[in-house]
């Protein structure tokens, strides 16, 4: 049997959630439940707090595997805009110890600066391990290296959705999840309405790997099941979406975000190739080379974690592709026991590695459920009944969005839980956001001289593909397009526009944004109206994703053409009160607009938080792009 004296105290992190002046949040996962002690070092002095119970929840995920959420509370509030370095002492051993790569040249322990105000801040989404794409978060481990005062280093990472690929797994990152269940006693768990009967026979089923559709009930009225989660739905007009490795059990989801976040998984496996055909032996060998680039990058990578606050929110491919995009897709499933499972396992994963972190507060219920359920495993299995129960209050919660108290004021939208369904037809795209969540919007937003609000999805996207997208919904096809835009839904577009013309909300307006596997920089103007307010989408995307960029040209090109600032054709849009005015990238060829490079985004504010620089960094080491104003 597995001894926990052989695993490492740490599995994953430490990771910087929210960070206040009289309140630090940190997230990591350890091979069993620690008693750490939080040492601060605030210039000369140095302070140690013991961590009790209230002030690090602990949530076994498994025999081997304990989630801790530490949210300390401070008498006394640190100081801003300087350097504060910490460490974690697990058995008096400290973080240089157990993780010597979570640290700089020189360093002797992690830092973090907490800044009076947001003067600037990376962003992006959409990080695919087996793309192919070099890693844009290694474009933040350079520039936290290269940052020598507290002024030259982000105030925060917002990652905007798609931080892991729940629907897009690549072979040998399946077989080194398994292999990491195996490693840490990851819960099993039963499934109602699958061919097999629990998660050790799907690990060991022939289709586990590439073929997952086989594993649905083969009757006729689940054939629209089968095409939506493992069919590897087509999309011609974009780019394919292979979702015939999707993950399934709360096991799975958890052991990729351990794969996606830290080295230190990877030394515990050795996983070797299952038995394939042929033809899946030479996909399984491209894949390995992309997976082991995306493993030497992981150290990086978590030393970024280490060092900078970092906020997240859901996007689709978090949970699966198209997740809610209509009422239709929503009937579908949630009708059926299997699909409702693998949707709820992923929520419930987030919401322990990500939505956690970013208010502890909200989730009180729904943790004190969680830890009751996996307390009560039973021969390493998770109770059914319980476990549904809990998936069913997941999928009612509605208080995933979150505003911070900075400045500006910083407002994360939930896009996905709290949809507009079509008045018309259930084939419709929803609306990204309901009434009555656009309604709490607002009030988030009045009096505020400025915000920033993360959107994954842009408001203002690139009219010539909403345009594509809108006449595949027409047609009654919009999963072949992901026709998930804000002008998509005629209700939510108006409301949304009529948000920003509210004399009460800021006059400034940051849209920060992803989902889309390009970037580009718009700003908005609303017509006969010199007062303002005054809008800048800045959208980047994708972290390790692009754009086929054969495909992108044409789509920019066209763009150009027909929806240029003067274009006749934008008094037939839903904006057509709004001007929409492009930054060019620095680097363009032949007009570009839109910069198809994986990477990183970087905005720097001045005082009445409005962007005064704005830069795409690189991945592929290339110099960082600045995109540039209209003249």
């Amino acid at each position: 049997m597995l001894q926990a004296g052989t695993l490492p105290a740490v599995l994953a992190g430490p990771l910087l959630r929210r960070l206040e002046p009289r309140r630090l949040v940190v997230w990591l996962v350890g091979s069993r439940e620690l008693s750490p002690t939080l040492r601060l070092h605030v210039a000369e002095h140095s302070r140690d707090i013991p961590l009790d119970k209230g002030q690090c929840q602990v949530v076994p995920v498994g025999r081997h595997a304990f989630i801790h959420l530490i949210d300390v509370p401070l008498d006394e509030a640190l100081p801003l805009d300087v350097v504060i370095g910490y460490d974690l002492l697990i058995d008096n051993v400290g973080i240089a110890e157990w993780a010597p790569h979570l640290l700089y040249a020189e360093g002797q322990h992690p830092n973090f600066v907490l800044h009076s105000r947001i003067h600037q801040l990376v962003h992006g989404s959409c990080r695919k391990p087996h793309h192919r794409a070099d890693e844009g978060l290694l474009c933040v481990d350079r520039l936290l290296a290269e940052a020598h005062t507290p002024g030259q280093r982000p105030a925060l990472l917002m990652m905007s959705g798609d931080q892991i690929y729940a629907d897009d797994v690549a072979g040998p990152m399946l077989r080194a999840i398994h292999a990491l269940i195996a490693r840490l006693g990851l819960f099993d768990e039963y499934l109602e309405g699958a061919v097999v009967e629990d998660s050790a026979s799907l690990y060991g089923h022939r289709a586990s790997y590439y073929h997952r559709a086989d594993l649905l009930p083969a009757l006729d009225s689940n054939e629209t099941l089968r095409e939506r989660f493992f069919g590897g739905v087509k999309k011609p007009i974009f780019t394919s979406s292979t979702a015939d490795n999707h993950l399934v059990t709360f096991a799975e989801v958890i052991a990729m975000y351990l794969l996606a976040w830290s080295p230190t998984p990877w030394t515990l496996i050795a996983p070797q190739p299952p038995q394939l055909s042929a033809e899946q032996q030479q996909r399984y060998a491209r894949e390995q080379v992309h997976i082991e680039q995306f493993r030497g990058g992981l150290p990086g990578v978590a030393r970024v974690f280490a060092h900078l606050s970092t906020l997240m929110i859901f996007d689709d491919h978090d949970i699966t592709d198209d997740w809610n995009l209509s009422a239709q897709w929503e009937e579908t499933a949630y009708g059926h026991p299997f699909s409702k499972r693998i949707i709820g396992n992923a929520l419930l994963a987030y919401l322990l590695c990500q939505g956690w972190g970013n208010q502890p507060n909200v989730f009180s219920e729904l943790l004190s459920q969680t830890q009751a359920l996996t307390a009560q495993a039973t021969d390493q299995h998770l109770q059914a009944g319980a476990h549904d129960e809990l998936l069913e209050a997941l999928l009612k919660f509605q208080h995933w969005h979150y505003v911070m108290p900075t400045t500006p004021a910083l407002v994360v939208l939930d896009t996905r839980t709290r949809r507009w369904r079509s008045e018309f037809t259930l084939k419709q795209p929803s609306g990204l956001m309901d009434w009555e969540a656009l309604s709490e919007l607002q009030q988030a937003l009045l009096d505020h001289p400025s915000a920033i609000i993360v959107s994954p999805a842009p408001i203002f996207g690139v009219k010539l593909i909403e345009t594509v997208q809108k006449v595949f919904s027409w047609c009654g096809y919009p999963l072949l397009v992901d026709a998930e835009n804000w002008m998509a839904h005629r209700g939510a577009a108006q409301v949304i526009l009529n948000i920003f013309r509210h004399s009460r909300t800021p006059g400034n307006y940051v849209i920060l944004s992803g989902d889309v596997h390009y970037s580009f920089v718009y700003e908005v103007l609303i017509r006969h109206r010199n007062a303002g307010p005054r809008l800048w989408q800045i959208t980047s995307s994708g972290i390790k994703n692009e754009f086929p960029p054969r495909l992108l040209e044409w789509f920019d090109r066209l763009n150009r053409w027909l929806y240029s600032p003067r274009s006749p054709l934008n008094w037939f849009t839903r904006r057509r009160t709004m001007q929409v005015v492009p930054h060019i990238p620095e680097h363009a060829q032949a007009g570009e607009r839109l910069w198809n490079s994986a990477g990183i985004g970087q905005v720097f504010f001045n005082d009445q938080g409005q962007p005064e620089a704005i830069y795409q960094h690189n991945a592929d080491g290339k110099p960082r792009t600045r995109m540039l104003a209209p003249q």
